[in-house]
């Protein structure tokens, strides 16, 4: 496998002031995807939750800045965390705290202002959705920490990216309720498999490191789990739409993604990383698509 990395310091970001750069390839501003893969589950929630127009675009705008926020202070925290680490995979060994552009005193120094910006978008929730956000920060704390104990952490993962689901569900509804719990547990399959894709980028410089990760637990069987979670997380979101009550629509459109998320499964290639970080970053799309299988189900 080749050497690899994600890291893209030149289009737009390079015209920024260079000052910056260390704090924006730090936030991962030059990858959106994981902004998206954050936003989603939270825009399934509250279009689950069905609130009126008005609510669902003022809590979908929240949510949208609190994905960029707080996608950002996840990655300060995992950098933090794993900044040895990274300096021993190829993909990785630029980050800016892994190389030297940035010292830890000055990512901490960041992490307290993104956090006080996420708590500022929390604070326009209700008291619910601000108990769940509150909670949530332990899950950011402690995912990078679940690659060194367990072979399992991109189902850590899952549990961390996968709570704007419930957190947006509670933000539009007001309430916890059994199509809250099933949606969080599509979403956190949902991430499972994809982070499972992801890892595959850094599979072998994870064994020399000693990192584990489903990536490399199920090796050349990776296809079948993948089945399994993608599967599994459609059959949720049906059944979080039927708690709902969303109508007869929602399901002949929710054939799309679950269309778009078997062809990741069909092509997946785990000794070509940059197919793995396209077919990762496929789940766009398919969460765009789940999105608007839930609207469907307005009519």
């Amino acid at each position: 496998m080749q050497a690899h990395t994600d890291i893209a310091a030149t289009g737009w970001v390079a015209r920024l002031p260079r000052s910056w750069l260390p704090y924006l390839l730090l936030a991962r501003v030059d990858r959106p995807i994981g902004v998206w893969l954050l936003f989603l589950p939270g825009l399934w929630g509250i279009l689950l939750s069905r609130p009126s127009p008005h609510e669902s675009v003022r809590l979908i705008v929240l949510f949208a800045i609190g994905a960029v926020v707080m996608r950002a202070a996840g990655c300060v925290v995992n950098d933090l965390w794993d900044r040895d680490i990274d300096r021993r995979v190829a993909r990785t060994a630029a980050r800016p705290l892994a190389s030297g552009m940035l010292r830890p005193r000055q990512a901490l120094v960041f992490l307290a202002a993104l956090l006080l910006a996420g708590l500022a978008v929390l604070s326009r929730l209700n008291g619910l959705a601000q108990a769940l956000g509150v909670a949530s920060l332990l899950l950011v704390a402690l995912y990078p920490l679940a690659k060194r104990v367990t072979w399992w952490p991109q189902l850590v993962m899952g549990f961390t990216f996968g709570f704007g689901a419930p957190l947006g569900y509670a933000a539009g509804a007001g309430r916890l309720d059994a199509a809250w719990a099933v949606l969080y547990g599509a979403a956190i399959l949902w991430d499972l498999g994809f982070d499972t894709i992801y890892a595959h980028q850094d599979r072998e410089d994870d064994a020399l490191a000693g990192v584990k990760s489903t990536a490399r637990l199920f090796g050349n069987w990776t296809a079948p789990f993948l089945a399994v979670c993608y599967g599994g997380a459609v059959l949720l979101l049906a059944v979080a739409g039927h708690f709902a009550g969303l109508g007869t629509w929602f399901y002949p459109v929710l054939a799309l993604p679950a269309v778009l998320l078997g062809r990741q499964v069909a092509l997946l290639d785990i000794d070509d990383p940059a197919l793995c970080l396209r077919l990762f970053k496929a789940n766009r799309e398919a969460g765009l698509a789940i999105a608007a299988a839930i609207l469907a189900g307005w009519i």
